[in-house]
Order: structure tokens, then sequence, then C-alpha cells
């Protein structure tokens, strides 16, 4: 009778878990940002909220979890429940380059993490203070190489984006800057445009503003090519002086044992919702590229990422407190 019952209930279980599966989802689902509000994540992770929620026919919420750089709130994403109902809103910072920055990182990006899709990349934009006498990146670098520690540049924080954009070309064209990191990017902004700091190597999308109203130059962008918002300045590889090809991109992810019926759902609502011309357009505003890759894409550009930034941010022997 024990065999039965048991029989019986593995029975129910097999039944019902394809139902659950298909009546996905039931109630709100959660977008956590590992950011403050407002910032980058923040918007990337509001834009998809408001236009996923009425194809999934559920509130999608954002909750902002900020602590440690982006670590508490990613962890707090993997460690919800495997049910689809919590997501994460991953970037390059928290997936590709944590890693790389922290020895003891408590959560592997590639282990824990399924990716539901990348939605959108930005560049980032070398920016110098307008009274910086050299004209070209080419001219600074040779300057800098001559002068050793009379360059400076600035960043949003000791592991940013911008300070690992900057400190890894540094590395790879063989100069030596001095990096004066500040609490955000607004403070680095305030220094740069009064002289106080040379450079900055911030995400298009903020460095755009400053440099269409004059108060900062372009010199370079991350990406391997040019950005068609600025179409005057050259990418870093460009130049020759050092082979960088960094793009800042955003997307979605849950638990790595989110069932598979689950995460295809997600996969389907997500690619609709970027296909939405107005979506396109709120991105491309402000240099945003929508990205539109398959799961097998997707998962083999984040392992690349993974693999080649942990490699780079070593070479430059970066860490979270140091360089």
């Amino acid at each position: 009778m024990r065999r039965l019952a048991l029989l019986a209930s593995l029975s129910l279980m097999v039944a019902v878990a394809p139902a659950a599966a298909q009546d996905y989802p039931s109630q709100a689902i959660k977008i956590i940002v590992p950011q403050p509000a407002g910032g980058g994540f923040d918007t990337v992770a509001r834009v998809l909220a408001e236009k996923l929620a009425p194809r999934l026919g559920q509130g999608v919420v954002v909750e902002n979890r900020q602590g440690a750089g982006t670590i508490v709130g990613t962890q707090a994403a993997i460690q919800a429940p495997a049910d689809g109902y919590t997501m994460l809103l991953g970037g390059l910072s928290n997936i590709a380059l944590n890693p790389g920055l922290y020895p003891n990182l408590p959560y592997n990006p590639l282990r824990d993490l399924t990716p539901i899709g990348l939605a959108v990349s930005w560049s980032y934009t070398l920016i110098a203070r307008k009274d910086l006498p050299q004209q070209t990146l080419v001219e600074l670098f040779a300057y800098a190489r001559a002068n050793p520690g009379k360059v400076t540049y600035a960043s949003a924080g000791r592991g940013s984006g911008q300070h690992i954009a900057a400190a890894v070309t540094e590395h790879l064209a063989g100069v030596k800057m001095v990096h004066v990191p500040y609490r955000g990017a607004q403070a680095a902004y305030q220094d740069l445009m009064g002289g106080r700091v040379d450079l900055f190597f911030d995400i298009s999308s903020t460095a755009r503003a400053q440099v269409d109203g004059g108060t900062v130059r372009a010199l370079a962008v991350s990406s391997a090519a040019r950005q068609p918002f600025h179409p005057d300045v050259p990418s870093v590889a460009e130049t020759g002086v050092a082979a960088l090809d960094m793009e800042s991109w955003f997307g979605l992810f849950v638990n790595s044992a989110t069932p598979p019926d689950v995460v295809a759902r997600l996969r389907r609502e997500l690619a609709a919702v970027l296909a939405l011309p107005e979506i396109r357009d709120t991105f491309a505003r402000t240099g945003g590229r929508v990205m539109t890759l398959d799961a097998d894409q997707t998962q083999a550009l984040i392992r690349r990422d993974v693999e080649r930034w942990t490699a780079l941010i070593k070479g430059a022997g970066l860490t979270e407190t140091g360089n």
C-alpha cells in the first residue's frame, strides 16, 4: 500500500509540474536592480518592466537592492526561489567584471544564473577637460608615456565600469596615469569640467550630453566601431593606441534552477518587447543599441566576456581596492 501511495504521489507531482509552468505567471514578478534608482541599471529595468507587464498579464515590479557594488542585489536574486518570479537586471559589471575584481566573489555568474536575454548595450566615451592641450588620444598617450603619472583620470569609484575602461586602456597602451576615484559620476563631472582632473571614461549615454553641450571634449569611444551619435570620434582601437573593445550591456537573468518552460516563456516575451519600435527608439535616443541574440549567442557572448574581462582585469593588476 505504501508503494502504491508513493507511486500515486509521484504521478501527481509529474502531472502538476507542467500545469504549474503553463499557469505561469500567476502573480507579480520582481526585477532586482543591484544599483540605486536613477542609474543605467535602473533605467533599463523600468523600461523593460513597463512593456513586459501587459505581455505577461501580471505586474512587473522593480526593486533596487544596492550594496557592496552590485553584489548584494545579485546575490539576492540568486538566492530567491527558482520559480521565475524574481529576475535580475544583470550588466557587464556584475556579470563579467566582478569575477576578475573580487577573488572571493560569492557567486559564479556562469553557474548560478541563466540569461533570459541581453537587451541593450552602450559604448563608453573617453572625454577630456576642455582645455587639455593634447587634441587627440594619440597625442595624449604620447605625452603620458613621456611623463608617467602626469595625466589623471576620474571614475565613479574603484571597480566601476568607468574605472575598468580607463585602467585596461592604460594597461594595454603601456602608459601610467593616476586614477582619481569619486563617489559617483556627478562628482567626477564637476572636477572634470572644473579642470581639476584630465579624463573620464564614462558611459556614452551620459557623456553624450556633456560633449554636445561643449563642456568636455570627446577623444575616443570604447566600442570596436565608431558610434552614430559621435561620427567624428574614433574608437580607441582605431587610433592604434590599444586594442580595446568594450560595450556595457544589460539584460535579464534568473536563477539557473528555474524551470525550462518558464525560462522559455520569459525569453519569448523579452524578444517581443525588444522588437517594439518604441523600445528601439527609447534606447537609441541615448546611444543605446538593442541586442537581438538568440539563447546560444547570448550564452556565448556572456562566457566570452567573463573570460576576457577576468584575464584583462587580472593582467592590469586591478582589484576592488587597488589601482
